[in-house]
């Protein structure tokens, strides 16, 4: 069913149009980085270096012409490089707040896992509640604010794992893998004379965003899904292998990705396959398993797929 205001459908088109001349093939997951901004949820890319994960964070920025900053996590990080520090002032004779990158809209944290976890945890205010306090002082961040956090899950040598609380933060987990061979040749001959980024131009602005925002609220969503949806979260919690399980904000998140995703699609109301296509990026991230589960081979997303399979969804 398509939805009530045409417009909305005008202005996710455009922003998807924009985001494909950039990142042609990977229509899935960027469907599903649009359904979490749109819902206002953080998203954690973890994939291999060179898959666009920086190209894809300075597409969106550019495609809904938003103020965008990149920090590049290092273990020298400190958290006042990211949320800014006091700097004397000898003339005036006072301290004046000079703002880290977090003060933008949207947030690229890059190889987020290279920090230690102090700074690591400078970022839970922020994506928690939108706000930052330094030095007893509380400021309000940009209504848009965004964080798009990229890891390397391959290379652990010189990284520090980062811990439940921080995952929890994030809404959804992506992985953007390798296109196809077609794509990938499209890709190599569309950069030989300049990268796509250099012409791509904002086709929204940051209100339609917001108004999008408030749109997702108002996609339906039955209280039968509603019920399979904490009925799959609950089921993390007990499940073979699983030592801590996803919390009641994993069913939220999983919620309003839900929303988001049935806007994206032009849908006014969830169905189970938004469910179901969203379930593993959603929960997967946010269990954490057993010593001997690890040591078997199972992983957060194969619990997760088996618990889709044996949950029955509403007709």
């Amino acid at each position: 069913m398509s939805i009530v205001n045409p417009a909305i459908g005008g202005i996710i088109g455009r922003i998807l149009d924009n985001l494909e001349r950039v990142m042609s093939g990977q229509s899935v997951p960027l469907r599903q980085i649009l359904a979490a901004f749109l819902a206002g949820g953080h998203v954690l890319i973890e994939d291999n270096p060179g898959t666009g994960k920086t190209t894809l964070a300075k597409a969106l920025a550019r495609s809904v012409n938003a103020s965008f900053k990149r920090v590049q996590f290092t273990p020298d990080l400190l958290p006042s490089d990211i949320l800014g520090v006091s700097v004397f002032n000898p003339k005036e004779q006072n301290f004046a707040f000079h703002p880290g990158p977090i003060f933008t809209q949207i947030l690229l944290a890059d190889e987020i896992n290279r920090a230690s976890p102090r700074t690591q945890s400078a970022l839970l205010e922020a994506m928690a509640e939108a706000q930052v306090t330094v030095e007893g002082k509380t400021s309000r961040l940009d209504d848009l604010f965004f964080v798009i956090a990229t890891q390397n899950p391959v290379e652990f040598r010189g990284t520090y794992p980062l811990p439940e609380a921080q995952m929890d933060r994030f809404a959804v987990r992506l992985s953007l893998g390798y296109v196809s061979q077609e794509d990938e040749m499209a890709l190599v001959a569309a950069q030989g004379q300049q990268h796509p980024l250099d012409t791509l131009a904002a086709c929204v602005e940051v209100a339609d965003i917001l108004a999008l925002r408030t749109a997702v609220k108002t996609v339906r969503v039955s209280q039968e899904l509603l019920a399979y949806i904490v009925s799959i979260a609950r089921a993390t919690r007990t499940a073979a292998g699983v030592q801590l399980g996803a919390g009641p904000r994993a069913s939220l998140a999983l919620t309003r990705m839900a929303q988001g995703l049935a806007l994206v699609e032009g849908m006014e109301f969830v169905t189970p396959d938004h469910v179901r296509a969203l379930a593993v990026p959603v929960l997967a991230h946010r269990l954490a398993l057993d010593p001997q589960a690890r040591f078997s081979g199972t992983t957060a997303s194969a619990i997760v797929h088996t618990i889709l399979r044996s949950t029955p969804a509403p007709t």
